[in-house]
């Protein structure tokens, strides 16, 4: 006698998902949003369909018409007021006690990742990994422990955010 084959099915709860962007949101944030409602989705069918999950890693769409300038980017970069990136992260041109060691180096990174992947990063890192260390620099709804000076508006603008991308590309 055989026994029956049984499918187990799993529920997910729509309402513990955070909301999606407002209609007077950024285009990245709303690009976010809907990259985190696709993930949702999906999400979704592959549990219905017990396929494996296939998250959204990049941002394709710049964020503006204007290519980013790598020189701009890594001045920003390596600025402690303004992008912060070397509180956190490594570079391959500094010595390490002038930079952080909280994120992963940088060296190489333009060789791993793409420029959409790296400008997913940059926006909104949280969209890939919810308990990140690294703020969200171009988004700035459902943020929470936010300094009053950025309360409200993105810490890099959409041609910071590109500058950023190209320098990192260049990091090969």
């Amino acid at each position: 006698m055989t026994r029956p084959k049984t499918c187990l099915t799993a529920a997910i709860r729509i309402d513990r998902f955070p909301p999606l962007a407002c209609s007077r949101s950024t285009p990245a944030a709303i690009l976010q949003a809907c990259s985190r409602a696709a993930l949702r989705l999906g999400v979704l069918v592959s549990l219905l369909l017990h396929q494996p999950v296939t998250a959204i890693d990049a941002l394709p769409t710049a964020l503006t018409a204007q290519p980013g300038n790598g020189a701009r980017g890594s001045a920003l970069v390596r600025n402690r007021e303004g992008g912060h990136c070397i509180l956190c992260h490594g570079l391959p041109d500094l010595p390490d006690r002038e930079t952080g060691n909280i994120g992963p180096p940088l060296a190489g990174v333009g060789a791993r990742l793409s420029a959409a992947q790296l400008r997913l990063r940059v926006v909104d890192n949280a969209a890939l990994n919810p308990t990140t260390v690294m703020p969200s620099y171009h988004r700035t709804t459902g943020l929470q422990r936010v300094g009053a000076a950025y309360a409200g508006k993105p810490v890099l603008t959409a041609q910071e955010v590109e500058d950023v991308v190209a320098y990192l590309l260049s990091l090969k």
